[in-house]
């Protein structure tokens, strides 16, 4: 079949190895081969040859990279490149540098493992998908992978990462947009009249763990869940309107959740459980309009659980529950709280206090103004007690 253009296989239980002569089909721009037994090493260097394929999906098999080296795609055109739920290890591979404009890279479920390249957010401008869930990935993530702008998933649940979620993040454009983008923009323009979309969206789908009741074709999201994350969530984070989930849990973060956290009212499901946040819930959090999922379990928060609006649809106690500090509806009620009252005290306090020293810096620097001008300038000096003379002195003559 010399002039195949799209290889549709999945979901099957075709078995063996994946031949070599598929290297032949020089006019291939689009293969699947997802949800086999496929088994055994991939064909290495001809894959380069297929200048046309756009589409790579062989994921949810048993394939592993030849002789310890993963398969060359150099000066393709591809777009999509998923290898999930496979049988690779190593480092990323460093040839995805040299490959066409990708805008989707699924290497989740594997044994990948080292740092996550800093050449990502510049060799890969045009990713809006990166998952790479599941794997043994370590060290931090960087500033130049804020780069990544055109990003609106970014999947890194259940890792080794560590360090702090960088305040760059958001500088993730492609998330903060709150208008719908378009739901095939990942999907190049030369297959995109082709039933084979049908298949690319199924994709899109999965591997969203958590509850998403919307158009996951619309789909905005981070997960970073199960790693090691400290220091406290960037209030640039916020920025994000576009956001439709947001998962922080499983973490060691710490401070306290950003006060603007309502402005996100596209998010759908938020989970910061299982950290060490502290503070108060911020009020906001009560106008995210379309929350249907809500975790904020296991932390050191305290003081009254916020009220009204979306939150009264979300009655569960376990979304607040492993925070002792915690009273209100649906947990037990303040007035029975021992502390509520010392927690609301400190509150006051701390909404007071920069009022107070904005008052005394006021007054110091207003005092000293006049009164400091008064002893330097000697003429001011003389002007003013003659003004005061002046004052006492025209009543007594009326």
């Amino acid at each position: 079949m010399p002039n195949l253009l799209f290889l549709i296989l999945s979901n099957n239980l075709i078995e063996g190895s994946i031949p070599s002569s598929i290297c032949n089909l020089k006019p291939l721009k689009a293969v699947s081969l997802s949800s086999n037994n496929l088994s055994g090493e991939l064909p290495q260097e001809c894959w380069k040859d297929l200048q046309s394929l756009e589409v790579i999906d062989l994921s949810n098999n048993h394939t592993m990279p030849g002789k310890g080296s993963h398969f060359h795609l150099v000066r393709t055109r591809l777009s999509i490149l998923s290898l999930s739920k496979n049988s690779f290890s190593g480092n990323l591979p460093p040839n995805l540098k040299t490959v066409g404009p990708l805008r989707v890279i699924d290497l989740g479920e594997n044994s990948f493992s080292g740092n996550l390249p800093m050449w990502m957010g510049k060799r890969l401008p045009y990713l809006e998908i990166l998952r790479l869930r599941s794997n043994s990935f370590s060290g931090f993530i960087h500033e130049h992978h804020c780069l990544l702008h055109s990003l609106r998933i970014l999947d890194l649940a259940h890792n080794g990462l560590s360090g702090t979620i960088p305040h760059c993040f958001g500088n993730f454009s492609g998330m903060a947009t709150v208008d719908p983008t378009n739901p095939f923009s990942i999907i190049p323009m030369e297959i995109e009249s082709h039933d084979f979309v049908d298949q690319v969206n199924v994709w899109i789908t999965k591997g969203i763990e958590l509850e998403y009741n919307g158009t996951l074709v619309f789909l905005k999201c981070i997960d970073l869940s199960h790693n090691a994350f400290s220091r406290e969530i960037p209030t640039e984070i916020t920025g994000l309107l576009g956001l439709s989930i947001l998962n922080l849990s499983m973490n060691q973060l710490t401070g306290r959740i950003p006060e603007k956290i309502g402005s996100m009212q596209r998010l759908e499901v938020l989970d910061l459980s299982r950290n060490q946040l502290s503070g108060s819930i911020p009020p906001s959090i009560s106008a995210l309009s379309s929350l249907n999922h809500l975790n904020l379990s296991n932390n050191n928060l305290s003081g009254r659980i916020p009220s009204g609006n979306q939150l009264q649809t979300l009655p569960d106690p376990s979304i607040y529950a492993g925070n002792p500090g915690l009273c209100g509806a649906p947990l037990k009620d303040c007035a029975t709280h021992p502390d509520i009252h010392d927690l609301d005290h400190e509150e006051d306090k701390e909404g007071w206090l920069p009022f107070f020293i904005s008052m005394s810096i006021g007054f110091v620097v207003g005092f000293w103004s006049v009164c400091g001008s008064l002893l330097l300038k000697k003429s001011w000096r003389y002007a003013f007690f003659r003004f005061i003379d002046d004052m006492t002195i025209i009543p007594s003559v009326w």
